[in-house]
């Protein structure tokens, strides 16, 4: 299995030291498995992908110029709610780390510059726990079932909108048409 990993920062030379810190993680400290690293430098361009593409693990820099991180990690949070959230920075920023946990709820907050190991026994801790959360959803989605509460094809729905974001998503047309994103 493969975990994937979006990372986001303006400054692609930062990106590119972070996949190397990530891609140096033994497959036994996540769980055997291996990881799909993607970058961004425009968290415009990486919310287009989030919304088609699912995201275990998402990485983000504090201060962009089109958007700060919360903002990013809010409007991510939306299109795929299950998704760890981290935010990196050089900034203490006060207000911004409130924010972040308030309101993108962030896994957690990592200085800049980070330290190789700590960085990853952060990534570690934040792929094992979301494989957990996603485990939990998962049996109490068939208990729910069992107990009637929720119908099988519901269930289903939301395991794929999980691994396909937006596909149970349908834009209609005025006139009752299909209107399909380009």
């Amino acid at each position: 299995m493969q975990y994937r990993i979006m990372l986001v920062d303006d400054e692609a030379n930062i990106l590119q030291a972070l996949r190397r810190v990530l891609h140096g993680m033994p497959e036994n400290e996540i769980e055997g498995h291996s990881l799909e690293i993607q970058l961004f430098t425009s968290p415009v361009e990486a919310l287009q992908r989030a919304d088609y593409m699912p995201f275990d693990l998402v990485m983000t820099d504090y201060r962009m110029p089109e958007m700060n991180g919360v903002e990013f990690l809010v409007r991510l949070r939306q299109v795929q709610p299950t998704a760890m959230r981290l935010i990196l920075s050089a900034y203490a920023d006060r207000d911004g780390l409130v924010g972040a946990i308030n309101e993108a709820q962030i896994f957690r907050f990592i200085a800049k510059p980070w330290n190789d190991y700590e960085l990853r026994a952060t990534v570690a801790q934040a792929l094992s726990y979301r494989h957990l959360l996603m485990e939990n959803l998962r049996l109490a989605d068939l208990s729910r079932v069992q107990l009637g509460k929720l119908s099988k094809q519901e269930m289903e729905l939301r395991r794929l909108e999980e691994e396909h974001p937006g596909i149970t998503k349908v834009n209609w047309g005025p006139d009752g048409s299909v209107l399909l994103d380009m």
